[in-house]
């Protein structure tokens, strides 16, 4: 059976930084023979529209009260222009807890600033958009030793990425829920990445 993927929605979400993860979750079209597609279930802190930076209308299709993500499941964090606001407090608390319980945890971009000035990247490995920057708008934050100057890292079962690296996103996410085989995963992120067509032809070969 195939893990749920709980994706929070918010008014300034940048839509962009999660594409590629949503169409492979959703479509599962390169998926290890005998997995259906990831049911992608969106996370609001109201059943209300939301409006994405792109301008895309979001309906949550439940609310946080109603969140209730299990051992095999995942939480993704998009990044956004809010994180640093208290809004965001409720579904940082559920991030919290799904670490405590071994949940996966993916955010990128804003969303690490949000975990950052919740305290859970104090002893984890880590990354985001700039370690400067982290630490002018999180006072609390003292994670400065575990911050790597990577595109995205995976520490325990929490992922962060910076928000110019969807992809590598994507990456990490795919490999941490298992639906890829590891030379789909390879072929996927080289086509992606230097769009050679030679990469095409590998992604093929690696699901037949």
């Amino acid at each position: 059976m195939n893990s749920t993927v709980y994706l929070y929605v918010f008014d300034t979400m940048a839509d962009w930084e999660i594409s590629y993860l949503t169409a492979e979750l959703n479509s599962g079209r390169y998926y290890k023979k005998g997995l259906g597609p990831s049911k992608i279930v969106t996370v609001g802190m109201e059943k209300t529209p939301v409006t994405t930076m792109g301008g895309l209308t979001i309906l949550p299709d439940i609310t946080l009260d109603e969140c209730s993500i299990k051992s095999t499941d995942a939480l993704i964090l998009p990044g956004g222009n809010t994180w640093t606001e208290t809004i965001h407090q409720p579904i940082l608390k559920i991030a919290e807890r799904c670490l405590e319980e071994g949940i996966w945890v993916a955010a990128i971009c804003g969303a690490t600033i949000g975990l950052a000035q919740a305290g859970l990247l104090n002893s984890r490995s880590h990354t985001s958009n700039d370690l400067e920057y982290l630490q002018m708008t999180c006072p609390t934050y003292t994670g400065e030793k575990y911050y790597k100057m990577e595109s995205a890292i995976t520490d325990g079962k929490l992922i962060t990425a910076s928000g110019t690296a969807p992809l590598e996103f994507t990456v990490h996410v795919l490999k941490a829920l298992g639906v890829f085989s590891s030379k789909t995963l390879e072929a996927w992120y080289s086509l992606n990445k230097t769009r050679a067509s030679k990469h095409y032809y590998e992604l093929m070969d690696s699901i037949q």
